[in-house]
């Protein structure tokens, strides 16, 4: 999917209305570091540093679905608990979402708790009931399918085996879909297919159609093998089968196998991009897309999903980025948009990596910046530049000032093996960036003194660093403009 084809379909998916139907659940993220091992037991004693609370499950769906510009109906069960407050208050702070939660006093709110230290899970703990739900919470959820699909145009379902999930749910979502005339697509982790009659399409991944098939699923003639057999077991109209780096294969009745690709993309956690690929994929059929555009919107979704840490949400600002640096020269893929910016600080912190800032106009670039450039990368395992936009530039040097212009200065620093990533701003001072970056490390040169660097007191309130690197005499931007007008009557006279 190139850009031609990616900005309509954002614009088409863009309110489109999706039902959310399935087994809802909490993820807990608990950060830390491990600096020692427990004089109790020969286990790690993590030292917890941040939390993070979201929906799980089905309600991660939903999350995806709002994000990337959708309105979802979220429709599942929580306990009369702790968890299954939070759980209706996080609906509640997400306007794209629209609660439809069924409360069942005698199960738990399902909460997965996941500990990590420098990029890696230590442990999850699982809280949870997982058995059927009883009859009179299968007909509460019957009610509110019924109710939430009479506008919408696809229905998801979300079957995680928890017990949400019931003969008598999946039956209300056929009828439901039929009504309205929408799409219902399941993403199963059952052992069979049947039970989800003649869904339009079924979700599993390539795990999972080898259990259900017992044949491999490796390649692309064995995908197609077990991909035929298990369409004869069952009534969907299509299965699409998720491979990971290998893309995904869609096999509806009557067609041959398609074989969908992503882009290679470097793999930080897996947990939820099937979620989000199942939401494009959602929303994609919602806005009466063709199904491989669909599927190739899912995939693009589902790549960028994995990217990041723990059950992301993905945006349609981070496709089009996505899109828009997948040919590109490993230079211009440096240059990033601050919410980028941000993420993949966030990643290489969570990597065990030190994050280092520096910025700077970089007008015309000399001997002087490189060197600058390299002592501040040696400080930090990353290092992120925040360029001065052409405005920005003015304002602090006067007219005729920038030289070189935002985009040109940007590509050149970019091209430097010591610069890790680099975002333009706008403000007159990088303040806001410094916030948003959180570095482990702050660079400026030694023309300033540590008082005197912005940003300097908000990175040492957290614990990071504040270096000043040494300047090479004689090279600076101001000092070659000076060069260049004492040399242009000369150059005119001849």
């Amino acid at each position: 999917m190139d850009l031609s084809e990616l900005q309509p379909l954002l614009s088409a998916v863009h309110g489109a209305r999706v039902v959310c139907v399935g087994d809802l659940m909490v993820d807990r993220y608990v950060y830390g570091e491990v600096g020692r091992v427990s004089p109790e037991a020969p286990i790690p004693v993590l030292l917890s540093v941040s939390e993070q609370v979201m929906l799980g499950g089905v309600g991660n769906v939903a999350r995806n679905v709002a994000g990337l510009g959708g309105k979802a109906a979220l429709i599942g069960v929580i306990g009369n608990d702790s968890a299954g407050h939070e759980t209706t208050g996080l609906v509640g702070q997400d306007l794209g979402l629209e609660g439809h939660l069924v409360v069942d006093g005698s199960r738990p709110t399902t909460v997965k708790t996941r500990f990590v230290a420098a990029g890696q899970q230590l442990l999850r703990l699982d809280a949870e009931r997982a058995i059927a739900v009883d009859r009179e919470t299968e007909a509460q959820i019957a009610r509110a399918i019924e109710h939430a699909a009479r506008d919408a145009g696809a229905i998801l379902l979300s079957d995680y085996a928890k017990g949400a999930v019931t003969p008598g749910v999946v039956e209300a979502c056929l009828r439901a879909a039929k009504s309205a005339g929408a799409k219902l697509i399941v993403d199963a982790k059952a052992r069979s297919l049947v039970k989800y009659g003649a869904a339009d399409l079924i979700k599993p991944n390539a795990l999972e159609l080898h259990t259900l098939t017992g044949l491999p699923t490796d390649t692309d003639e064995e995908i197609e093998a077990a991909l035929a057999q298990v369409l004869n077991d069952c009534a969907a109209h299509a299965i699409l089968v998720t491979r990971g780096a290998k893309g995904m294969s869609l096999a509806e009745r009557g067609r041959p196998v398609r074989h969908i690709r992503g882009v290679p993309r470097r793999v930080f956690d897996v947990s939820g991009a099937g979620d989000t690929g199942l939401a494009a994929l959602g929303l994609a059929l919602a806005a009466k897309a063709d199904i491989v555009e669909a599927v190739e919107f899912a995939v693009l979704a589902s790549g960028v999903a994995v990217t990041k840490i723990g059950t992301a949400v993905v945006t349609p600002t981070e496709l089009i980025e996505a899109e828009q640096t997948a040919g590109l020269p490993r230079a211009e893929a440096k240059i990033a948009s601050l919410r980028r910016a941000v993420d993949e600080a966030a990643r290489w912190r969570a990597d065990g990596l030190r994050v280092g800032f520096t910025n700077g106009c970089f007008d015309i670039l000399h001997r002087g910046h490189v060197a600058y450039l390299a002592q501040a990368r040696a400080w930090c395992d990353r290092l992120v530049v925040g360029l001065n936009s052409d405005r920005s530039v003015k304002a602090l040097k006067g007219e005729g000032r920038p030289v070189n212009d935002e985009d040109s200065r940007a590509l050149v620093l970019a091209g430097l093996s010591s610069v890790d990533l680099l975002t333009v701003f706008d403000e007159d001072t990088p303040l806001d960036l410094i916030k948003a970056i959180r570095p482990e490390v702050l660079i400026k040169g030694a023309d300033y003194s540590v008082a005197t660097v912005i940003g300097a007191d908000y990175v040492q309130s957290y614990g990071g660093q504040v270096r000043l690197a040494e300047l090479v005499d004689g090279f600076s931007t101001t000092a070659a403009i000076a060069r260049m007008a004492a040399a242009k009557p000369a150059s005119e006279a001849s």
